[in-house]
């Protein structure tokens, strides 16, 4: 899973439609992204506009207007401006507003467009907006539902990580944001406090076992220099680091310096010392009840988050059958791998030996690690000079792979994407999450690269923000089951271009794949079905190759985040079963490559509206 995506499609859902004041930008895609860089757009005389032209406009308003509402995901686009030393504002009552905003643009476009008159692409951004503004209106009666702190992207590790990864420093200015930045932490992280506060007082908290993980990583980040000891905690050392590359006077560094120790101590180090407090307090009568059935109308929450996830109306029963059907087909398939490679064994037995023999697992030293990420660098590039087979459009923006930050990496996802800076400054990031190799094993090396790099989410996520005939809405938004339906999706496509020649990384292809099936049945299993936490990780560690310690984080992952895990097999089955579907239908004028693009060239979509896509485009090529 992408945990950047995660977090970057919770930011999004105030970004996508918004009201604001007029302005006009420019109707191409270069103006497009100078407009939201700088903030600044030109007049454009109304009357030479045609119908469509007004609605992009009308878009690039709302999400310029919304944009100027989140100065952090201002830094997520690369935008350095007056809102760079900022943080979010983290009430409920700026989310509720966000939200109200959101539904009256969505008014708006009704009252001042006419949908007949749009050209097909502009037809389909309304669609978008109005599938957006459906979900703005099922999601307000849970906007306080979410954990604010957890294992997976609680606040408490998210500070450092925005920080570390996207604030950059290229001038004296920027670093006094960051240090402006530090000083805001106490503000901002007290905010997100008395949020779960409130939420906990209201019965929606975490179960127990939650509350020790995020204590561990926020005591992590107040650990080191300036606060203790010789080594310096992780902000102060990305701090020294950046400032040691400006282009400044030693006497300017040193004023910076001292301004950002002071900032640290005075600010950081209390925040983060009272959400220990407050965290320590609320685990003694947390409970450890897992599933969100256990929250305040918590079958309607789930049902929602599914709603959300998939963009399908699929029950939970219906989602967990499709799991164990799923489960039941794969292990046939690797049931012929087994035959391939003559163990002497049963299938339960062949997974105990896949995730038990040392030949498929790096050693956990700074040599084995970077023999990893130097191994997926090169399976990204070799599939990368393939691409031209299967694709008529590729990224632009550059790909890179880089382990998972120390300070992060004891609770973070296995391998998760970050995408490019819109404005190039920063390139698509595939992060492997190297704390525990025995949680990485090799032959599940080729299918994660290509899941998270090349032709997955660096693809999909990096093409759509290079569109240049689609309002920024489209280009920065997301939909679960289309992004990580597309990525698992992805882990197949090198299978028919005869990639993993190797029959154990074909087994590991099959193993991924077994594990987002698993997915359905476990999450389903514990928010609907009340499972407990340990019956959930059985199910793992019985039906997939997986480690005890991998089970065991994954659940403690989907407990978190309801409902997201169902995402990954239900959007990869729907691209499968529309690429069956355009196949059959077209037989010799079916082409991969336009079938591809077509996939990929209008940005993320729900689902049913990408079958609409799809049928569209069967009817086209059929008429010639």
């Amino acid at each position: 899973m992408s945990k950047s995506k995660y977090l970057l499609t919770a930011a999004l859902s105030g970004l996508l439609l918004a009201c604001s004041p007029a302005t006009t930008p420019q109707n191409n895609a270069k103006a497009e992204v100078e407009a939201v860089e700088t903030g600044t757009v030109e007049a454009v005389a109304e009357t030479e506009q045609t119908e469509t032209q007004r609605l992009n406009d009308f878009f690039q308003q709302q999400f310029q207007s919304a944009l100027d509402r989140s100065p952090m995901f201002k830094s997520y686009l690369g935008i350095r401006d007056a809102d760079y030393g900022k943080w979010d504002n983290p009430s409920l009552e700026y989310s509720i507003e966000s939200s109200t905003l959101r539904l009256a643009a969505f008014e708006k476009m009704q009252a001042e467009f006419d949908f007949d008159k749009l050209e097909p692409n502009a037809k389909l951004s309304w669609r978008l907006a109005e599938y957006n503004a459906a979900q703005t209106k099922r999601q307000m009666a849970f906007m306080d539902y979410s954990y604010s702190f957890n294992q997976m992207f609680g606040v408490h590790s998210r500070i450092p990580a925005f920080l570390i990864n996207q604030h950059q420093i290229r001038s004296e200015q920027d670093a006094k944001d960051y240090v402006s930045r530090l000083q805001g932490v106490a503000e901002y992280l007290d905010g997100n406090v008395k949020n779960t506060r409130r939420r906990f007082e209201n019965g929606i908290h975490p179960p127990e076992f939650v509350y020790d993980r995020v204590i561990d990583a926020a005591q992590n980040i107040i650990t080191g220099a300036p606060f203790s000891g010789d080594d310096d905690s992780p902000i102060f050392a990305d701090f020294k680091k950046k400032l040691d590359k400006l282009e400044a006077s030693d006497e300017v560094k040193t004023e910076l310096l001292a301004a950002a120790k002071t900032a640290i101590l005075s600010s950081i180090g209390p925040a983060y010392t009272a959400l220990i407090t407050e965290m320590q307090q609320q685990k003694q009568t947390a409970g450890t009840d897992d599933g969100v059935w256990k929250l305040p109308n918590g079958e309607a929450y789930y049902a929602s988050r599914l709603q959300a996830m998939t963009t399908t109306d699929m029950t939970p029963t219906q989602i967990h059958d499709l799991g164990l059907s799923e489960v039941t087909r794969i292990h046939d398939e690797m049931r012929e791998i087994i035959g391939k490679v003559n163990f002497d064994g049963d299938l339960s037995a062949f997974m105990v030996f896949m995730r038990e023999d040392p030949q498929f697992y790096y050693p956990n030293t700074d040599e084995g690690k970077a023999e990893y990420l130097a191994k997926a660098t090169e399976y990204i590039d070799i599939i990368s000079e393939r691409l031209d087979e299967i694709f008529i459009t590729k990224p632009k923006a550059k790909l890179i792979v880089k382990a998972v930050e120390p300070f992060r990496e004891a609770t973070a996802g296995k391998a998760f994407y970050q995408r490019p800076a819109i404005d190039g400054s920063r390139p698509g990031t595939y992060y492997a999450n190297l704390y525990n190799m025995k949680s990485m094993p090799t032959y599940q090396m080729e299918a994660l690269a290509y899941h998270e790099g090349n032709p997955g989410h660096h693809m999909q996520l990096s093409i759509a923000q290079e569109l240049t005939d689609v309002p920024m809405f489209r280009k920065m938004g997301g939909y679960t089951a289309y992004s990580e339906g597309w990525g698992l999706y992805s882990e197949l496509i090198p299978k028919e271009m005869g990639f993993y020649e190797n029959p154990y990384s074909d087994f590991g292809r099959l193993a991924m794949e077994l594990w987002r099936a698993a997915r359905l049945v476990v999450d389903t299993g514990l928010h609907d079905k009340r499972w407990t936490r340990q019956q959930a990780i059985d199910y793992l560690v019985d039906n997939t190759p997986n480690s005890v310690s991998d089970s065991t984080s994954a659940i403690e992952r989907y407990i978190v985040m309801p409902g997201q895990a169902t995402a990954y097999k239900i959007g990869m089955l729907k691209i499968q079963e529309l690429r069956a579907r355009a196949k059959q239908q077209l037989g010799d004028k079916f082409d991969i490559r336009e079938f591809h693009d077509l996939i990929l060239a209008g940005g993320p979509v729900p689902l049913a509206v990408l079958d609409d896509v799809v049928n569209e485009w069967i009817a086209k090529t059929k008429a010639g």
